[in-house]
């Protein structure tokens, strides 16, 4: 009975939030012609934060008192599954933006905002010279007071663990003397997990860590930084794995 309830409950939601998503969205990109969106930020947070009230989540932020939200930063987030960017705009409290894959760019009305609001192609097949593209815009954005977020496994998760780090953000962050924020979302798996597509209730909770200064780290540090930064991401994504493990 309630894997009928389940299945019912995961209809409608999907309905409900892609309806509102498509019209929304659209509304958002015609705005963004018109007003810069750094001057309009609001809509677009209320929009995030309605898609996770659409799907049926619980949503709750704890944010550490050695985060600092008025420095531009490097945002560094597990990867869990297609909603993990309503997640963080819904618990970051500064104007940021994301590494996207060019392909991404691509996907009807998605890939327009995306463009639109500033978010910066990542190759999908990455040669030098892309590369380099993709590090003067990271660098301009920066420079600009604009903070970035990445989610640098690389790929959602499949079995709700985190999993390694890639090292190019670190080195990126290290480059530019840029501090690193490690953030956690824990519960998203259990409400949806890539490659199933039903929703099922709970709560989602994002803790944002302590800031952390790249400028006096060494250039032999920055695999360690890259290991320190996974390892407080994973703990309290692992703890919500054994507390509350995902259903059947």
């Amino acid at each position: 009975m309630r894997k009928i309830y389940l299945t019912i409950r995961a209809l409608l939601l999907w309905a409900i939030s892609g309806i509102h998503f498509a019209v929304v969205c659209t509304l958002l990109i015609f705005l963004a012609i018109f007003i810069d969106p750094r001057k309009n930020d609001w809509p677009q947070r209320l929009f995030f934060r309605n898609i996770l009230r659409l799907i049926g989540v619980q949503f709750e932020v704890h944010r550490s008192a050695g985060f600092d939200s008025q420095r531009t930063s490097i945002f560094v987030s597990n990867h869990v599954n297609i909603f993990d960017p309503f997640v963080v705009y819904s618990a970051i409290p500064q104007f940021f933006r994301g590494f996207e894959l060019e392909s991404h760019f691509k996907v009807p009305i998605y890939g327009s905002l995306m463009g639109r609001f500033g978010n910066i192609p990542v190759p999908d097949a990455p040669s030098r010279e892309s590369l380099e593209v993709m590090t003067k815009r990271a660098k301009a954005a920066l420079d600009s007071g604009i903070s970035l977020i990445v989610f640098p496994e690389g790929a959602r998760t499949r079995d709700g663990h985190v999993h390694n780090f890639k090292k190019g953000i670190f080195n990126l962050a290290h480059k530019f003397g840029i501090p690193i924020v490690p953030v956690s979302i824990a519960g998203a798996y259990q409400c949806f997990q890539t490659g199933n597509w039903m929703l099922y209730p709970g709560k989602i909770t994002v803790y944002v860590h302590d800031t952390i200064e790249t400028a006096s780290v060494e250039r032999g540090e920055v695999d360690a930084l890259r290991q320190r930064v996974q390892e407080i991401v994973s703990t309290p994504v692992e703890k919500s794995l054994q507390d509350n493990p995902p259903e059947a």
